[in-house]
This record gives C-alpha cells, sequence and structure tokens, in this order.
C-alpha cells in the first residue's frame, strides 16, 4: 500500500491515508455488455477494441505514468450457462497486464446481465453471488495474495433508474426504479457478503454517479423540499450496502471500503426537467455547486477514502474539463479528505450505447477506422491538458513519487 500526504496548514495534525492503488490517475476502458434501448446486446470490449489492442493499450498508459486501470469481465460472456463460466478473455487481459506491470481494478457487472437474467428474476441475487464466488476462485488461481479491488456492480442508481423508470435496457420498466434499485443491491449485498468471508485481502470499491439535483428557478417550497428529497436518491444504493437503510438487507459498514464517484459536465441536474447546470457559465449559476463542496458531502456522509471513479467530457471541451477538474482536486486533497485517485473514464474514446456509429470523442484517444483495422488517434490538446492538470497537483500536493502524480 501506498500512503499519500494531502499538503496543508495543519499538515502536522494529518494522517497518511494507506492507498491500495498503484497510480493516483487511472485509466478506465468502457466494457459495458448491457442490452441497449432496442433490446440489442453491446460489447464495448470488441467495439472499442480494447480486447485486441490491450498490449498496446496498456503500453501507452507509460506515457502518462499510469499503473491502475479499470476493467471489466462482462457478465453475459463469462456465463453463457447458469453456473458455467468462461473467464478466458478475463485471463487475456490479465497476462495483458502482467507484461505491463499493471494494476488492474475489476468491474463484475457493468450494465449488462446473462440472457437469461434481469434484476427482477428470483434467482438473480444467487446468481450474481454465485458469479462472485467463481471470480474469486479464478482470480486467486492467478494472483494467489495480492489486494483484489472490486466493484461489484457499477453505477446501480444509474442503472436501476435506466432499466426501471426509463425502460432503457433490462428490465425495460417504467415507474420500477426503486425495486430493480433494492434487487440490484440485495445481489450485491450478498455478493459482497460471500466475498469478505472467503477473502480478506478483498477490497470493495463502489461507482455511484455524484451529482447535484437543485430545483427550477423561481422555487416553490415545495420545489425545495423536492430537490433535497431528490438530491439525497444519490445515497440510497450506498447506505443499502452499509446497512444505514433496508436492515433487512443485512447490509454492513465493513461491506464498503472505498467510496467511489462517477462525476460528468451533466451531473448537476434541475428536478422534474432535462435541463441541467451549464458548467462552463460564467458566472456560475448560483445554484451550481463545486465539486470540492460535492466531495466534502460524500466524505462527511461515509468517513471513508474516496476517488473519481469516472470522468470525462466529450469533444472540444475535454482540455477545459480536465483544467477544473484538478483545481478542485488541488482543494479537496488540501481539505485533508483523503481522495486516493481519479479515473479517466474512458480513457479511449467509445460510441453510444443506443447509436454505436455516433463516437462520443471522450477520450485522450481517439478512435478511427483504417484499412479495415480500429487505430488510436491521441487527442493532444485533451492530452498536454492532463499533463498539466498532473503536473498541478504534484506541485501544489505533497505525494510520494510512487503513487504515479509526475
Amino acid at each position: 500500500m501506498i500512503d499519500i500526504y494531502p499538503s496543508t496548514k495543519n499538515i502536522d495534525n494529518y494522517q497518511p491515508v494507506p492507498s491500495p492503488f498503484s497510480s493516483f490517475w487511472m485509466a478506465g476502458y468502457e466494457c459495458s455488455d448491457k442490452l441497449n434501448a432496442f433490446g440489442n446486446r453491446v460489447d464495448f470490449l470488441n467495439i472499442t477494441g480494447h480486447i485486441d489492442l490491450v498490449y498496446e493499450d496498456y503500453a501507452a498508459l507509460k506515457n502518462f505514468n499510469i499503473s491502475t486501470v479499470r476493467e471489466g469481465i462482462r457478465w453475459s460472456f463469462v456465463e453463457k450457462q447458469p453456473y458455467q463460466y468462461d473467464f478466458s478473455t478475463v485471463l487475456h487481459l490479465m497476462k495483458a497486464a502482467k507484461q505491463h506491470n499493471i494494476q488492474q481494478v475489476w468491474d463484475l457487472c457493468h450494465f449488462g446481465y446473462p440472457d437469461d437474467l434481469s434484476p427482477l428474476h428470483p434467482m438473480f441475487a444467487r446468481r450474481f453471488t454465485a458469479l462472485c464466488r467463481a471470480f474469486l476462485e479464478f482470480y486467486r488461481s492467478i494472483n494467489p495474495s495480492e489486494p483484489l479491488i472490486l466493484i461489484p456492480i457499477n453505477e446501480v442508481s444509474f442503472i436501476s433508474w435506466l432499466g426501471g423508470e426509463a425502460a432503457g435496457t433490462t428490465p425495460y420498466c417504467k415507474g420500477n426504479g426503486w425495486n430493480v434499485k433494492y434487487k440490484l443491491m440485495q445481489a450485491y449485498i450478498e455478493g459482497v457478503a460471500a466475498l469478505k468471508q472467503l477473502d480478506n485481502n478483498v477490497i470493495i470499491l463502489t461507482s455511484e454517479p455524484l451529482v447535484n439535483m437543485v430545483p427550477p428557478e423561481n422555487a416553490s417550497e415545495e420545489d425545495f423540499a423536492n430537490a433535497v428529497v431528490q438530491h439525497q436518491y444519490q445515497f440510497q444504493a450506498t447506505d443499502m450496502l452499509c446497512g444505514r437503510i433496508c436492515p433487512e438487507l443485512n447490509g454492513h459498514p465493513d461491506y464498503l471500503d472505498i467510496v467511489g464517484l462517477n462525476y460528468y459536465y451533466n451531473n448537476q441536474w434541475i428536478i422534474n426537467s432535462s435541463n441541467f447546470l451549464i458548467w462552463k457559465d460564467e458566472p456560475k449559476d448560483e445554484r451550481w455547486r463545486p465539486l470540492h463542496h460535492l466531495i466534502d458531502e460524500v466524505y462527511e456522509r461515509y468517513k471513508l477514502p474516496v476517488i473519481i471513479t469516472e470522468t470525462s467530457h466529450p469533444k472540444e471541451d475535454r482540455p477545459l474539463w480536465i483544467d477544473d477538474i484538478a483545481k478542485q482536486l488541488v482543494t479537496v486533497l488540501n481539505n485533508n479528505i483523503p481522495l486516493l485517485g481519479v479515473c479517466m473514464y474512458p480513457f479511449i474514446d467509445r460510441p453510444d450505447w443506443d447509436d454505436t456509429i455516433t463516437w462520443h470523442q471522450s477520450g485522450i484517444y481517439d478512435v478511427v477506422k483504417e484499412d479495415g483495422k480500429l487505430k488510436r488517434v491521441l487527442y493532444k490538446p485533451y492530452a498536454d491538458a492532463f499533463r498539466a492538470a498532473q503536473q498541478l497537483l504534484k506541485k501544489n500536493i505533497l505525494v510520494e513519487e510512487a503513487v504515479g502524480w509526475s
């Protein structure tokens, strides 16, 4: 483990927080295997070419001093038949990581479920728990003793809305978001309980949206009250995991080790609308909250280390976004918040789930097709801004060189 030391006026009173991550800056590769709005299975490890170009993708990380990545196992591909598992693709990714000395953080469920399952299926929790056990056994056959960092189910808050309220994926419901969330967390908790019982070297990391829900302009008292309630919804999944709500699910504080937060340019919403606050506006909307305020709120709630598990911006504003994020991170760390890392997600561009012809242009590398083959093209303005962000943090934060902030 690596100790990081935020530089503050009260540095003598600060206790270093051990970090299980090999580098502070991380790269995330889009790994969703979900059924999209049209009922079609997407496979982003293949669509982006990462499964074939993983050795090349990992080699490129050295240019940015990154040695920790987020990957996903693709549950729907691993378990084609109930309780029968094929981890060959995962093994392929693990071999590439060994060759390039890369640490992998694994998503067990990144929006996709086997063809015969949905969160509302009566066997969903049992099947997911069995997957957790099977993956742990497989992983330990390759890496017997090193810490295993797992995200059991990615963005429960989002996928329960998409599948339970917007009918955008399995189980294609409307008005059923809470039930979908509840069933996902039942599986999540049972899976974590099994993992923790079998192996005390498993580290559970969440990956949930970090949002700010605000009332409309000229809001009524009811609007303000509703905004407060909707803002609190973002904590339900993590509160269930910790046993704060729904005690019948048997959540427990020990089931959460690090709080992961996904933060994008459109994460500050005006309630009961499809509109969000514009982060570039100057002066900012009075309802806008800086990222460091939102992270403070999370830390005060859970008193656990945090990481930014996802952040990015599409197209030409990528450099401006990472510049703004870096400035916020300096404030977070100098406020003695144990922030252990930031994952650039996606590091390699990805297309839209429902329109796979349209690419988001949100990565450090764009993807083009030449002579029938996918090719990575560095988006230099973003790469330069990312390196500048790394240097900004290094200049303003006292940190061990091993964390990889240079």
